[in-house]
């Protein structure tokens, strides 16, 4: 089983930094991409952006430029530095991995979700 585990959530005012975190757990599994997600109030949850085990990136167009997301060298953390920070960004984002485990692929996961609160 694979399980992610968030960091970094909280309550900034407009025009602020923060940096979300996302560990992979457990044993025998290959992180194939992992990326990160948010749900707005009263909103669906959509794409912030993604990473591949390659290094490839993908951002949303609400987020390019002002978001930057990464991993570190074992590919099983990945990171989203947040600059820049607006009321609209307000959400609870959510980390998730595609993974493989032994023979079986195309596996998923989800983290719990951190709250990031924008606000003056």
């Amino acid at each position: 089983q694979v399980q992610l585990v968030e960091s970094g959530g909280g309550l900034v005012q407009p025009g602020e930094s923060l940096r979300l975190s996302c560990a992979a757990s457990g044993s025998g599994f290959v992180i194939t991409a992992m990326g990160w997600y948010r749900q707005a109030p009263g909103k669906q949850r959509e794409l912030v952006a993604t990473i591949t085990s390659g290094g490839l990136t993908n951002y949303a167009d609400s987020v390019k430029g002002q978001f930057t997301i990464s991993t570190d060298d074992a590919k099983d953390t990945v990171y989203l530095e947040m600059n820049s920070l607006k009321p609209e960004d307000t959400a609870v984002y959510y980390c998730h991995a595609d993974y493989r485990f032994g023979g079986i692929r195309f596996l998923e996961v989800w983290g719990q979700g951190t709250l990031v609160t924008v606000s003056s």
